[in-house]
Protein backbone atom coordinates (compact mmCIF):
# COMPACT_ATOMS: atom_id res chain seq x y z
CA UNK A 1 0.00 0.00 0.00
CA UNK A 2 1.00 3.46 -0.51
CA UNK A 3 1.48 5.76 2.32
CA UNK A 4 -1.70 7.82 1.65
CA UNK A 5 -3.81 4.76 2.14
CA UNK A 6 -1.69 3.43 4.81
CA UNK A 7 -1.91 6.98 6.69
CA UNK A 8 -5.73 6.36 6.05
CA UNK A 9 -5.86 2.79 7.57
CA UNK A 10 -4.12 4.57 10.82
CA UNK A 11 -5.73 7.51 11.33
CA UNK A 12 -9.08 5.01 10.61
CA UNK A 13 -7.72 2.52 13.20
CA UNK A 14 -7.14 5.29 15.94
CA UNK A 15 -10.96 6.48 15.35
CA UNK A 16 -12.33 2.74 15.59
CA UNK A 17 -10.44 1.59 18.44
CA UNK A 18 -11.53 4.54 20.90
CA UNK A 19 -15.13 3.71 20.33
CA UNK A 20 -14.24 0.38 20.88
CA UNK A 21 -12.10 1.25 23.53
CA UNK A 22 -15.35 2.64 25.43
CA UNK A 23 -17.71 -0.41 24.59
CA UNK A 24 -14.68 -2.88 26.52
CA UNK A 25 -14.84 -0.71 29.36
CA UNK A 26 -18.58 -0.57 30.09
CA UNK A 27 -19.52 -4.18 28.47
CA UNK A 28 -20.24 -7.11 30.97
CA UNK A 29 -16.26 -7.65 30.97
CA UNK A 30 -15.44 -4.84 33.13
CA UNK A 31 -15.58 -7.21 36.33
CA UNK A 32 -11.89 -8.70 34.66
CA UNK A 33 -10.72 -4.92 35.33
CA UNK A 34 -7.98 -5.06 38.23
CA UNK A 35 -7.33 -2.56 40.73
CA UNK A 36 -3.65 -1.53 41.36
CA UNK A 37 -3.73 1.26 42.61
CA UNK A 38 -5.72 3.91 44.88
CA UNK A 39 -5.93 7.52 44.48
CA UNK A 40 -7.55 10.05 46.68
CA UNK A 41 -10.77 11.70 44.82
CA UNK A 42 -12.04 14.37 47.74
CA UNK A 43 -15.13 13.70 49.92
CA UNK A 44 -19.08 13.50 49.76
CA UNK A 45 -21.76 13.69 52.60
CA UNK A 46 -22.01 10.25 54.25
CA UNK A 47 -24.63 8.09 52.93
CA UNK A 48 -26.53 5.45 54.82
CA UNK A 49 -24.79 2.16 53.97
CA UNK A 50 -21.22 3.87 53.41
CA UNK A 51 -18.47 2.15 55.60
CA UNK A 52 -17.83 4.14 58.84
CA UNK A 53 -13.92 3.90 58.31
CA UNK A 54 -14.19 6.50 55.57
CA UNK A 55 -15.51 9.28 57.26
CA UNK A 56 -13.23 11.85 57.17
CA UNK A 57 -13.52 13.28 60.58
CA UNK A 58 -11.88 16.45 60.00
CA UNK A 59 -14.06 17.68 57.63
CA UNK A 60 -17.36 16.55 59.17
CA UNK A 61 -15.97 18.55 62.23
CA UNK A 62 -15.67 21.53 60.06
CA UNK A 63 -19.67 21.02 58.68
CA UNK A 64 -21.32 19.72 61.81
CA UNK A 65 -22.66 16.86 59.43
CA UNK A 66 -20.79 13.57 58.34
CA UNK A 67 -18.60 13.60 55.22
CA UNK A 68 -16.97 10.45 53.67
CA UNK A 69 -13.34 9.78 51.51
CA UNK A 70 -13.98 9.01 47.85
CA UNK A 71 -11.33 7.00 45.98
CA UNK A 72 -10.56 6.12 42.65
CA UNK A 73 -9.34 2.92 41.98
CA UNK A 74 -7.19 2.20 38.97
CA UNK A 75 -7.96 -0.61 36.66
CA UNK A 76 -6.40 -2.75 34.03
CA UNK A 77 -7.38 -5.84 32.01
CA UNK A 78 -5.44 -8.18 30.81
CA UNK A 79 -6.41 -9.39 27.07
CA UNK A 80 -4.87 -12.14 24.90
CA UNK A 81 -6.07 -12.73 21.53
CA UNK A 82 -5.48 -15.76 19.14
CA UNK A 83 -5.21 -15.36 15.63
CA UNK A 84 -5.65 -18.53 13.43
CA UNK A 85 -3.63 -17.91 10.01
CA UNK A 86 -4.26 -21.58 8.33
CA UNK A 87 -4.75 -21.78 4.67
CA UNK A 88 -8.58 -22.23 5.31
CA UNK A 89 -8.55 -18.85 6.86
CA UNK A 90 -6.62 -16.83 3.73
CA UNK A 91 -10.20 -17.34 1.77
CA UNK A 92 -13.15 -14.99 0.94
CA UNK A 93 -14.85 -14.03 -1.81
CA UNK A 94 -15.09 -9.98 -1.00
CA UNK A 95 -12.46 -7.10 -0.60
CA UNK A 96 -10.84 -9.32 2.64
CA UNK A 97 -10.17 -12.80 3.45
CA UNK A 98 -10.94 -14.13 6.28
CA UNK A 99 -7.69 -14.12 7.81
CA UNK A 100 -7.30 -9.78 7.05
CA UNK A 101 -10.95 -9.81 8.49
CA UNK A 102 -9.18 -11.53 11.64
CA UNK A 103 -6.04 -9.27 11.38
CA UNK A 104 -8.62 -6.39 11.31
CA UNK A 105 -10.31 -7.30 14.69
CA UNK A 106 -6.86 -8.37 16.56
CA UNK A 107 -5.34 -4.75 15.30
CA UNK A 108 -8.36 -2.68 16.83
CA UNK A 109 -8.70 -4.66 20.06
CA UNK A 110 -4.72 -4.05 20.44
CA UNK A 111 -5.26 -0.53 19.95
CA UNK A 112 -8.40 -0.29 22.39
CA UNK A 113 -6.25 -2.16 24.89
CA UNK A 114 -3.82 1.11 24.21
CA UNK A 115 -6.22 3.22 24.72
CA UNK A 116 -7.00 1.68 27.88
CA UNK A 117 -4.31 1.23 29.16
CA UNK A 118 -4.94 -2.23 29.43
CA UNK A 119 -2.60 -5.19 28.96
CA UNK A 120 -2.84 -7.12 25.41
CA UNK A 121 -0.88 -9.92 24.49
CA UNK A 122 -1.28 -12.78 21.15
CA UNK A 123 -0.62 -15.89 19.60
CA UNK A 124 -0.21 -16.38 15.88
CA UNK A 125 -0.81 -20.07 14.54
CA UNK A 126 -1.07 -22.11 11.21
CA UNK A 127 0.62 -25.45 11.59
CA UNK A 128 2.61 -24.32 13.87
CA UNK A 129 2.99 -21.46 16.54
CA UNK A 130 4.44 -18.68 15.33
CA UNK A 131 3.98 -16.17 17.57
CA UNK A 132 3.84 -15.95 21.32
CA UNK A 133 3.48 -12.96 23.42
CA UNK A 134 2.18 -12.86 26.71
CA UNK A 135 -0.18 -9.83 27.67
CA UNK A 136 1.69 -6.13 28.29
CA UNK A 137 0.79 -2.76 29.07
CA UNK A 138 2.41 -0.02 26.88
CA UNK A 139 2.52 1.91 23.34
CA UNK A 140 5.83 -0.31 22.82
CA UNK A 141 3.68 -3.59 23.03
CA UNK A 142 0.65 -2.13 20.90
CA UNK A 143 3.31 -1.57 18.10
CA UNK A 144 4.71 -4.54 18.30
CA UNK A 145 2.06 -6.48 18.04
CA UNK A 146 0.70 -4.55 14.89
CA UNK A 147 4.42 -5.11 13.38
CA UNK A 148 3.85 -9.04 14.17
CA UNK A 149 0.07 -8.88 12.37
CA UNK A 150 1.34 -7.15 9.23
CA UNK A 151 4.40 -9.60 8.85
CA UNK A 152 1.91 -12.90 9.11
CA UNK A 153 -0.06 -12.07 6.53
CA UNK A 154 2.30 -13.43 4.24
CA UNK A 155 3.76 -17.46 3.85
CA UNK A 156 0.77 -19.78 5.26
CA UNK A 157 1.49 -23.07 6.16
CA UNK A 158 -0.50 -26.04 5.91
CA UNK A 159 -2.40 -27.00 9.49
CA UNK A 160 -3.81 -25.38 12.20
CA UNK A 161 -2.24 -25.65 15.90
CA UNK A 162 -5.57 -24.35 17.00
CA UNK A 163 -5.57 -27.25 19.91
CA UNK A 164 -1.86 -26.98 20.48
CA UNK A 165 -2.74 -23.02 21.15
CA UNK A 166 -5.55 -23.59 23.17
CA UNK A 167 -3.38 -25.58 25.55
CA UNK A 168 -0.03 -22.96 25.55
CA UNK A 169 -2.68 -20.27 26.29
CA UNK A 170 -3.58 -22.07 29.83
CA UNK A 171 0.09 -21.94 30.58
CA UNK A 172 0.54 -18.70 29.29
CA UNK A 173 -2.22 -16.43 31.68
CA UNK A 174 -0.85 -15.97 34.92
CA UNK A 175 -4.65 -14.08 35.81
CA UNK A 176 -7.97 -14.54 34.86
CA UNK A 177 -8.23 -12.30 31.53
CA UNK A 178 -10.56 -11.94 27.96
CA UNK A 179 -9.14 -14.28 25.43
CA UNK A 180 -10.20 -13.78 21.98
CA UNK A 181 -10.42 -16.33 19.44
CA UNK A 182 -10.19 -15.30 15.77
CA UNK A 183 -10.44 -18.62 13.13
CA UNK A 184 -12.72 -20.25 10.92
CA UNK A 185 -12.93 -23.34 13.91
CA UNK A 186 -12.35 -26.24 10.65
CA UNK A 187 -10.46 -27.89 12.81
CA UNK A 188 -11.54 -30.96 15.24
CA UNK A 189 -9.81 -31.42 18.45
CA UNK A 190 -10.53 -27.86 19.83
CA UNK A 191 -13.55 -28.46 22.25
CA UNK A 192 -11.67 -29.83 25.68
CA UNK A 193 -9.00 -27.50 25.36
CA UNK A 194 -11.41 -24.76 25.00
CA UNK A 195 -13.54 -25.82 27.93
CA UNK A 196 -10.05 -25.59 30.09
CA UNK A 197 -9.99 -22.67 29.18
CA UNK A 198 -12.92 -21.19 30.10
CA UNK A 199 -12.80 -22.42 33.33
CA UNK A 200 -9.91 -19.64 34.05
CA UNK A 201 -10.92 -17.16 31.87
CA UNK A 202 -13.65 -15.17 29.87
CA UNK A 203 -13.68 -16.60 26.68
CA UNK A 204 -15.06 -15.24 22.93
CA UNK A 205 -14.68 -17.48 20.34
CA UNK A 206 -15.08 -15.21 16.98
CA UNK A 207 -15.81 -17.19 13.86
CA UNK A 208 -15.21 -15.50 10.73
CA UNK A 209 -17.28 -16.40 7.95
CA UNK A 210 -17.44 -15.58 4.65
CA UNK A 211 -20.85 -14.48 2.15
CA UNK A 212 -19.72 -18.12 -0.22
CA UNK A 213 -20.11 -20.15 2.76
CA UNK A 214 -23.95 -19.72 2.69
CA UNK A 215 -24.32 -19.27 -1.41
CA UNK A 216 -22.20 -19.80 -3.99
CA UNK A 217 -22.81 -18.41 -6.85
CA UNK A 218 -24.68 -20.23 -9.80
CA UNK A 219 -22.01 -20.76 -12.68
CA UNK A 220 -22.23 -23.86 -13.31
CA UNK A 221 -20.18 -26.97 -12.37
CA UNK A 222 -16.75 -25.99 -11.11
CA UNK A 223 -14.04 -27.56 -9.88
CA UNK A 224 -13.61 -27.18 -6.09
CA UNK A 225 -9.98 -27.51 -3.46
CA UNK A 226 -9.47 -27.68 -0.35
CA UNK A 227 -6.52 -25.60 0.20
CA UNK A 228 -5.04 -27.79 3.17
CA UNK A 229 -5.65 -31.77 1.71
CA UNK A 230 -6.07 -30.33 -2.03
CA UNK A 231 -8.58 -33.03 -1.64
CA UNK A 232 -10.80 -31.96 -5.35
CA UNK A 233 -14.13 -32.04 -6.04
CA UNK A 234 -16.71 -31.09 -8.90
CA UNK A 235 -19.99 -29.19 -7.36
CA UNK A 236 -23.01 -28.35 -9.70
CA UNK A 237 -23.61 -24.68 -8.47
CA UNK A 238 -26.87 -23.95 -10.67
CA UNK A 239 -28.48 -27.00 -9.19
CA UNK A 240 -31.24 -25.48 -6.69
CA UNK A 241 -31.11 -28.83 -5.04
CA UNK A 242 -27.16 -28.57 -4.57
CA UNK A 243 -27.69 -24.86 -3.25
CA UNK A 244 -29.83 -25.62 -0.77
CA UNK A 245 -27.57 -28.64 0.62
CA UNK A 246 -25.13 -26.46 0.39
CA UNK A 247 -26.79 -23.45 2.46
CA UNK A 248 -28.87 -26.19 4.65
CA UNK A 249 -25.08 -27.73 5.98
CA UNK A 250 -23.61 -24.13 6.33
CA UNK A 251 -26.32 -23.62 8.50
CA UNK A 252 -26.15 -27.30 10.34
CA UNK A 253 -22.15 -26.45 11.31
CA UNK A 254 -22.76 -22.78 12.57
CA UNK A 255 -25.37 -23.92 14.83
CA UNK A 256 -23.36 -26.96 15.91
CA UNK A 257 -20.82 -25.04 16.72
CA UNK A 258 -22.21 -22.55 18.65
CA UNK A 259 -24.06 -24.97 21.00
CA UNK A 260 -20.72 -26.60 21.44
CA UNK A 261 -18.97 -23.29 22.36
CA UNK A 262 -21.75 -22.26 24.82
CA UNK A 263 -21.64 -26.01 26.15
CA UNK A 264 -17.90 -25.67 27.31
CA UNK A 265 -18.29 -22.01 28.50
CA UNK A 266 -17.62 -19.72 25.88
CA UNK A 267 -18.94 -16.75 24.38
CA UNK A 268 -19.86 -17.53 20.53
CA UNK A 269 -19.75 -14.30 18.50
CA UNK A 270 -20.18 -14.98 13.94
CA UNK A 271 -18.23 -12.31 12.28
CA UNK A 272 -18.74 -12.29 8.11
CA UNK A 273 -15.92 -10.78 5.86
CA UNK A 274 -18.63 -8.73 4.51
CA UNK A 275 -18.84 -6.95 7.89
CA UNK A 276 -17.07 -3.85 9.32
CA UNK A 277 -15.07 -5.08 12.20
CA UNK A 278 -15.23 -1.68 13.92
CA UNK A 279 -18.91 -1.80 14.11
CA UNK A 280 -19.68 -5.28 14.67
CA UNK A 281 -16.84 -5.58 17.73
CA UNK A 282 -18.51 -2.68 19.09
CA UNK A 283 -22.22 -3.77 18.52
CA UNK A 284 -20.72 -7.04 20.22
CA UNK A 285 -19.29 -5.32 23.62
CA UNK A 286 -22.75 -3.07 23.49
CA UNK A 287 -24.46 -6.13 23.76
CA UNK A 288 -22.37 -7.56 26.38
CA UNK A 289 -23.51 -4.23 28.48
CA UNK A 290 -26.84 -4.55 27.70
CA UNK A 291 -27.33 -8.04 28.74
Amino acid sequence: MDKITLAKRAYLLQINSRNLAEGMRSGSFKSLYRGHGIDFNGVREYIRGDDVRSIDWNVTARNNKPYVKVFNEERDLDVLLLIDRSLSMDTGCGNESRLETAFDCASLMTMACQHNSSSVGAVIFDGAINFSCAPKPGYQQAMMLLTQYEKNLDEIKPGTALESALQGVVRLLKKRSLVMIFSDFRVDGWDKPFAQLCHKHDVVAVRITDPLDDQLPSIGSVYFEDPETHTKRVYPTSASTFQRKWREANLFREDLWKREVIRRGGIPFILSTASDPAIELTRFFASREQR
